[in-house]
């Protein structure tokens, strides 16, 4: 009898044997069974491809020997760390991580690592996920999300273009004639032997004045359209849209739309890429500048406030507010509620804003009130913070 009990364990422990086997060889994911001391005693099929070892290579091998040396100069101090205290640094927690192949090459895995106790003592299962296809789709799209945000911004560049050539002709235009004014009284002082007077002098700071007003018009428009990488850095979100405001202005002309400008205080720092905020901002009161034409009050209003976490940039007009039907579709690309274009404004407006931690929402308004667009963004000390966590993950 007992023969025959000794017999059926037998078999129980090598169909079960067979079936872990099994499993191990048919996962998608490479899986590595390490004992406490980080040999490896299990290494499937998965992993044999992923890494460019067999299995019988590398069983009985520290770990190490499938990570880039600066983890693995570090692994076993984690390991030893987590034996002594407990403290769980990737037990139990999936994380991406960095891993070797037998060539040399370092590529990105998932990984998640559980924890068994067994006769033979503890072990630790790894179970690893290639995501370099993943991450090259991750950067395609990004990719794709920076054109589109450099295609508005050309976009509105080029609706803005003439009435901003318009405005670059005036300060030139009068950087001319106080330099000929300038001219012509220095003839006459030479002809009467006179020295060069203030008022003179007082003409050429004029001139200088207003060349210097052409080449900030430049420089903004050359800020705007230029193809770069995101830079944040910290910023006062007053003066960001003060700016802002001067740039939608040149768009203008001699428009009878009345801006409205409201701070809580003079300076609010924020963590921002300022380029791709001033093209939110930009396409905001635009928008809102094109809702109150038909308006008989006509104004817009962009206040800046502070609240204990964020940063808060109100953009409202006087117009007849947002269709219900169109609220919906807002935010939506490729829709739009103008008569013209393709929609991308508020679309990637939105995507820029989410992008800094932030976010856009809309109050549609109507029965007498006009559309008031909110864009939120955490102060510079949250958005450091939120940044440094998202580098450490």
């Amino acid at each position: 009898m007992r023969q025959d009990n000794r017999s059926t364990i037998a078999e129980t422990a090598t169909v079960s044997e067979a079936r872990m086997t099994s499993v191990l060889d048919t996962a998608v994911d490479g899986i590595i069974v390490m004992d406490d001391e980080m040999r490896i005693l299990v290494f499937n099929k998965a992993c044999e491809k992923l890494f460019g070892y067999s299995a019988v290579e590398v069983v009985g091998s520290n770990v190490a020997v499938i990570m880039p040396p600066e983890y693995a100069n570090h692994h076993d101090g984690y390991v030893e760390r987590y034996l002594e205290t407990g403290q769980e640094r990737i037990i139990g927690i999936g994380r991406e991580v960095l891993g070797m192949h037998r060539d040399g090459t370092i590529f990105p895995v998932e990984l998640s690592v559980g924890e068994a106790h067994t006769p033979e003592g503890r072990q630790f299962i790894g179970i690893m996920r290639d995501v370099r296809s993943r991450k090259e789709v991750e950067k395609r799209l990004k990719d794709l999300q920076s054109q589109l945000v450099h295609m508005a911004r050309i976009s509105a560049m080029d609706e803005m273009g003439a009435a901003i050539a318009h405005e670059l002709n005036q300060p030139l235009t009068a950087v001319m004639l106080y330099l000929q004014a300038v001219l012509r009284r220095r003839r006459n002082a030479a002809e009467r032997g006179e020295p060069l007077d203030d008022r003179a002098l007082e003409i050429i700071d004029k001139a200088v004045g207003e060349a210097e007003r052409a080449g900030a018009i430049i420089q903004r428009m050359r800020q705007m359209v230029e193809k770069r990488d995101p830079q944040r850095r910290a910023v006062n979100m007053v003066e960001l849209v003060d700016e802002t405001m001067q740039l939608t202005r040149l768009g203008q002309g001699d428009s009878d739309v009345e801006l409205r400008r409201e701070n809580d205080a003079d300076q609010i720092m924020i963590e921002v890429d300022p380029v791709q905020i001033q093209q939110v901002i930009v396409n905001l009161v635009r928008n809102a500048l094109e809702a109150v034409r038909g308006a008989e009050d006509r104004w817009v209003r962009v206040a800046v406030r502070s609240g204990e976490t964020r940063v808060l940039v109100e953009v409202a007009d006087s117009g007849h507010g947002i269709a219900d039907a169109q609220v919906d579709e807002l935010f939506k690309a490729f829709s739009t509620g103008r008569k013209s274009g393709v929609g991308l404004g508020l679309a990637i407006s939105r995507t820029i804003v989410q992008n800094h931690g932030g976010d856009l929402t809309v109050d549609p308004g109507g029965n007498g009130s006009g559309a008031r667009f909110l864009l939120s963004l955490p102060h510079a000390t949250q958005a450091a913070a939120s940044q440094t966590t998202a580098d450490q993950k």
